[in-house]
Parts: structure tokens; sequence; C-alpha cells
């Protein structure tokens, strides 16, 4: 089984819309601030971006839960 790293950048990046989108309603609801909530949402998208893809690298170098296929039928 091989995992490119463009499979691990796709899902980091429709994690982070929907977990920056989730931050900035915390944010305007809990302030009621739009602009703060928008400056919660947008710190959250630049410094968990690159936090998350590494995570995801790094669980896929462990091999933690993963088994490789065998191919051979006899």
């Amino acid at each position: 089984m091989t995992v490119k790293p463009k499979l691990n950048l796709a899902k980091t990046l429709t994690w982070r819309v929907l977990a920056s989108l989730t931050s900035f309603i915390i944010g305007w609801v809990v302030t009621g601030n739009l602009d703060f909530g928008l400056a919660i949402g947008a710190a959250d998208v630049i410094i968990k971006i690159a936090l998350y893809y590494f995570h995801e690298r790094v669980w896929y170098q462990l091999q933690f839960g993963v088994e490789k296929e065998n191919n051979n039928r006899n």
C-alpha cells in the first residue's frame, strides 16, 4: 500500500476548511464581534494546516495499524 503525500495534503485542506469555519463561528458567537471571529479563523488556518500535515505524515511513517496486502493467492 502506498499513500502519496498529495492525499495527505488533500485531506489537510478539506479538514482545515471545516475546522477553521467552526473556529470562526465560535469566535463570532462567543464575542459577538465578526472581525474577531475572522481573525481567529485566519490564525487557525495558517497555524493548524502545517501542524496537521506533519502530524499525518508522522503517523504514516509509523505504519501503526497498516497491514500490507498479500497478493499471492495459493
